[in-house]
């Protein structure tokens, strides 16, 4: 399940007044997570055209912004988690990019969102990964191992150099883990591209980070209904249904991803400053015009107390939130239900 839900879905086209049809295709292969495009365009062999060109682009910031696989003629940052300890290595420009903006996120949280937390995360990665494998004899990451690691988590020690497109680790036991901000960032910029060279409107869905652009309709006038997952199990309807157009929806929570030991739920975001599990909420979904600052900023909110996060986002322009508390409460920043439907 998604956590945020395009609930304008079709199973087959529709024709609109503006001539378009609107056509949606979905996958499972990229970002290791449920995808869904919808688009309007003028007719099917059209949009499978432009879907196959937009699938393709996104394809490439996935194996760029992949950890744990390498392949072959690229630089990726699987590689520079191998290599980089050992001197510089030339990447792509969108890594330089994607790193840059990492830093700028890790600045904006004030350390909350620490994309050189790899070598933390990496423990929690192999006890969820050991827990899927066999559930009973799920453990936790050893403390003195989480601290041990948390030592070289610097983001000083990420040499970034645009000039000659190189990046280097001044602490060979640094690892990068993007999770919390690459996927909404290649989001980001493949729909950018997309608005500008093949669809005028278009709803797309990356597991959950949903950025759109244009209208429902494609008419000027109808957004997008996108529906945002209600964490409790217990509840058939959606948490709340917002309208939106060129902006974006981005969720992150804690009952999708996670593993029980001995009883209890521990969750894939972890908190820098505890080494543990984000412990404050059920789940925040964030709108604003960018989805790599949604993604970024859902993950923050995450690992912060509501009051804490709602003074963010009310000191930041054109962002609103929406958190599930633990007693599944449901909380509002001051503009949020701006976006409402009646």
């Amino acid at each position: 399940m998604l956590s945020v839900i395009l609930v304008v879905l079709c199973c087959s086209c529709s024709q609109l007044g503006s001539g378009k049809q609107r056509f949606s295709a979905s996958f499972l292969d990229l970002f290791d997570t449920a995808s869904t495009v919808i688009a309007y365009d003028t007719s099917e062999s059209d949009f499978n055209e432009h879907y196959e060109q937009f699938y393709q682009k996104l394809a490439e910031y996935d194996k760029l912004y992949d950890i744990y696989n390498s392949y072959d003629g690229m630089n990726n940052l699987c590689t520079l988690n191998s290599e980089a300890k050992d001197g510089p290595v030339k990447v792509d420009e969108r890594i330089i990019d994607l790193l840059e903006y990492c830093k700028y996120v890790y600045e904006l949280s004030n350390g909350k969102t620490n994309v050189c937390f790899g070598s933390v995360l990496s423990l929690w990665h192999d006890c969820r990964e050991h827990a899927e494998a066999d559930p009973e004899t799920a453990t936790l990451p050893d403390m003195k191992e989480l601290e041990d690691a948390a030592e070289h988590t610097s983001f000083d020690s990420l040499v970034i150099d645009r000039e000659n497109s190189t990046v280097y680790f001044a602490d060979p036991q640094l690892k990068l883990d993007v999770g919390a901000v690459a996927k909404g960032f290649a989001v980001q910029e493949v729909c950018e591209w997309a608005k500008n060279n093949i669809w005028t409107s278009a709803a797309i869905s990356i597991g959950g980070n949903v950025c759109t652009f244009g209208f429902k309709e494609d008419d000027g006038k109808t957004p997008w209904n996108i529906g945002i997952e209600n964490p409790d199990e217990k509840s058939d309807d959606y948490l709340v249904n917002v309208h939106i157009s060129d902006l974006s929806v981005v969720t992150s929570g804690n009952y999708q991803r996670y593993f029980m030991v001995d009883g209890k739920k521990y969750c894939h975001i972890i908190d820098p400053d505890t080494l543990m599990p984000g412990d404050y909420v059920i789940s925040v979904s964030v709108i604003c015009d960018d989805s790599a600052l949604g993604d970024a900023l859902s993950t923050t909110l995450f690992n912060m107390s509501v009051e804490d996060g709602k003074n963010m986002i009310e000191s930041m322009d054109g962002v609103e939130a929406v958190w599930v508390d633990k007693e599944y409460n449901t909380i509002y920043s001051s503009g949020f239900e701006n976006y409402i439907e009646d």
